[in-house]
């Protein structure tokens, strides 16, 4: 099949074989290598991706779905998006080089920083592309200077005090303050086209996405008002990728689409786009480390004992990644990663307070604590799930000396089911300038967003 993702880009496995069978084969393989370097490595379920998607078109069929970049960049996750038809947002120039090299064209990238450097804004005017996001005088300067021809994009802020990652306080510009941008713009002749906003991730609240796009008719109408063509409305980001987030996508896509219907109503010539990072991702890759050295340490206090009744110690596990890489989570998102064993442990086995250290020398690259394990040793391997957002990448916050190892794999029947969606996609005639998502095979949607058998990290 011609397009971005081809069979050779992953594994191809058969109903009933999961993410965590995958896992034990690769890691039995890693621990009987001949070198005495072993490194983490993660398994990408590609399937769940395309599961989520049609899951994305189901509940929000009005919204053309963008892919957040920077949230993980591995070759796999954007050739399998690609696929599907998805836009792309771009943070930066190294973002959109990447994307355009894969083969994306520029009517289907978004520059949604609303602060960028004038060389990343000249790199979108060489190459044609031409949403830019902006929210402030200085911004639109330095658009109005470099790329003229630019469709801009006016960024506002939100209420995300509640959110876990807020973002209105770095990024948006008040409702009191968009007049006077929208009357500076049309005074420079800058074209602006639409509004966006993004409410912060972990927003426990799904009311701040219709406050926000109650407040996005306001300024639809000042640019209205003032003789911008607004037609572009970008709902940004924040949507959960994991089925245990305090509130659920569905119930997200519900209250968006009652604001739609009220503010933006069907057939009112207004293109709705969302930003995904987390939500595509997060669930798709799972990641197995092993334990590089161990020690026991005794607790000298009265009272305290292990459940057997043994003398009280702890033992403090240290891994090969830890919260400089792949558990940034830790320190940015608060979480606190729970290992799965690859051995299901006995129930005669005693359990031993347990933690978990990166490779860091420094106290902070703690990556759990509090936990209760079986003893563990040197070579042994644990794994993670959910590890699918800011991990790999340019999403990778601080990086590490080596890019952790990622296989790919895809059931038959994912596969399948994507070929016939983009076989009968290509009889359609593809509109210039407009980023379409696949919005055929919605028969097959019920049987693609079932949970997976092998939850939740089953490969579909």
């Amino acid at each position: 099949m011609a397009g971005y993702l081809s069979e050779s880009d992953f594994v191809m496995v058969e109903e009933g074989f999961s993410t965590r069978d995958l896992l034990k084969e690769l890691t039995l393989g890693a621990s009987q290598a001949t070198t005495d370097e072993v490194a983490a490595f993660f398994v990408a379920d590609l399937g769940a991706i395309v599961r989520k998607h049609f899951c994305f078109l189901k509940c929000l069929p009005r919204v053309q779905p963008f892919y957040t970049v920077k949230c993980n960049s591995s070759p796999g996750v954007l050739k399998v998006l690609a696929q599907l038809g998805l836009g792309f947002s771009c943070a930066n120039k190294a973002e959109m080089e990447l994307v355009q090299h894969i083969g994306i064209p520029a009517s289907k990238i978004i520059c949604a920083n609303p602060c960028k450097q004038i060389a990343q804004i000249k790199y979108a005017a060489k190459h044609g592309i031409q949403l830019l996001s902006f929210d402030n005088e200085m911004e639109l300067a330095k658009v109005v200077k470099s790329h003229p021809s630019a469709k801009m994009v006016l960024c506002i802020a939100t209420d995300d005090s509640h959110s876990l990652s807020c973002l209105s306080l770095k990024f948006g510009v008040s409702l009191k303050s968009c007049r006077h941008l929208l009357e500076n713009a049309k005074k420079n002749h800058a074209e602006v086209v639409g509004v966006s906003f993004h409410i912060g991730s972990g927003c426990p609240d799904p009311q701040a996405y219709a406050q926000s796009i109650a407040d996005a008719r306001l300024v639809f109408e000042m640019g209205t008002e003032l003789g911008h063509k607004m037609h572009v409305l970008d709902l940004g980001g924040g949507f959960p990728g994991t089925e245990g987030a305090k509130v659920r996508f569905e119930e997200i896509a519900s209250v968006i689409n009652s604001a739609l219907d009220l503010y933006f109503p069907e057939g009112c010539g207004v293109d709705i786009f969302a930003e995904l990072g987390r939500y595509y991702v997060t669930s798709a890759f799972t990641v197995a480390v092993s334990i590089i050295a161990k020690k026991e340490v005794l607790l000298d206090q009265p009272g305290r004992e292990e459940e057997n009744g043994s003398t009280s110690k702890t033992i403090v596990y240290h891994l090969d990644e830890g919260v400089y890489g792949i558990f940034n989570s830790v320190l940015f998102d608060n979480i606190c990663p729970t290992p799965i064993l690859q051995k299901k442990p006995s129930t005669e086995q005693p359990l031993y307070s347990s933690s978990l250290w990166g490779p860091a020398v420094d106290g902070c690259d703690c990556v759990a604590e509090g936990l209760w394990l079986p003893q563990l040793h040197v070579g042994d391997w644990l794994v993670f799930d959910n590890m699918g957002a800011y991990t790999v990448g340019m999403g990778s916050p601080f990086g590490g000396t080596q890019a952790c190892h990622i296989t790919y794999a895809m059931s038959r029947v994912a596969w399948e089911a994507l070929r016939r969606q983009l076989m009968a996609a290509e009889q359609e005639d593809d509109v210039e300038g407009v980023c379409k998502p696949l919005s055929c095979g919605w028969e097959i949607t019920d049987t693609l967003c079932v949970g997976p058998v092998f939850t939740p990290a089953s490969i579909m």
